[in-house]
């Protein structure tokens, strides 16, 4: 059972908005997606003490687990939250953000690594340049489909192809993320946040997601935590490559997205390869 204390939920409720059962803008597959990279049931019947929406599932969560667990969990939430503003030019409710950011420290008994992360001018304000390809520990099969993908991720920024150079970017990504991993297996098969299977197994990397690629880079070293920050609110962009997804989230990317987007690749790369 977690430490939380009423005034700690309270600001909690109310900037996830849970006073009618939702919570931000999670739908039903994507808050189970949330939990899952944390091997978290949240649909299961565990957490449906207190009723099945998404709000109450999350307060029995809370109620039922360690500190340490709701603080991960909590942490990945708040960093989802942040980039999802910034990269939607909405302002975060900042106050309730920082006390959260309070709260999961002190439920992870660990420093934030986050309080040193970028804020968004920040880091659009820093020169990254497309790495050496070579030195990303990948396939030389993939290197020529990487480099194709990295053109025409230019060319649709510059032909004002928002959309297009998001999924370019999340494409790139994973890829340079995957082949990392399977250079470097036995490092990236050691963390607390390897996805295992039931037995207790890492999974085999082709059954990672971008999501768990990403936070294992980043327990590594391999990612810095603010690149970890800004490439979750990428990875959630590219889900709306789902018309669907898109049509219910009401995203509407601009340039400044784009940009973004391609100033986070452009980082995860040079990280890749040694430059930063």
């Amino acid at each position: 059972m977690s430490s939380l204390m009423d005034n700690e939920k309270r600001y909690l409720e109310k900037l996830f908005g849970m006073s009618d059962g939702y919570f931000l803008d999670y739908k039903d597959h994507t808050f189970g997606e949330l939990f899952n990279r944390h091997n978290i049931d949240i649909h299961g019947r565990k957490y449906q003490t207190f009723g099945t929406s998404k709000a109450k599932k999350f307060r029995a969560f809370w109620t039922l687990e360690s500190d340490r667990k709701v603080g991960m969990v909590l942490s990945e939430i708040l960093d989802s939250y942040e980039a999802k503003c910034i990269i939607n030019h909405r302002q975060p409710e900042r106050n309730l953000l920082e006390k959260a950011r309070s709260i999961a420290g002190r439920l992870s008994n660990s420093s934030d690594d986050h309080c040193s992360a970028s804020t968004e001018s920040e880091f659009l304000a820093r020169k990254f340049s497309i790495p050496n390809i070579q030195k990303m520990l990948i396939d030389a099969q993939v290197v020529p489909i990487i480099e194709t993908r990295l053109k025409e991720t230019e060319i649709a920024l510059a032909a004002g192809a928002h959309l297009s150079v998001i999924f370019l970017c999340g494409s790139v990504l994973e890829a340079a993320l995957l082949g990392r991993a399977l250079h470097d297996s036995k490092r990236f098969n050691q963390t607390k946040a390897t996805p295992k299977t039931a037995k207790g197994k890492p999974k085999y990397f082709q059954e990672w997601n971008l999501a768990q690629l990403i936070d294992v880079a980043c327990e590594i070293g391999v990612l810095k935590p603010d690149i970890k920050k800004f490439s979750h609110g990428l990875r959630d962009f590219r889900n709306y490559i789902h018309p669907y997804e898109q049509l219910r989230s009401g995203f509407m990317p601009d340039r400044h997205t784009a940009i973004l987007c391609f100033q986070v690749l452009k980082a995860a790369l040079a990280s890749l390869a040694g430059e930063r």
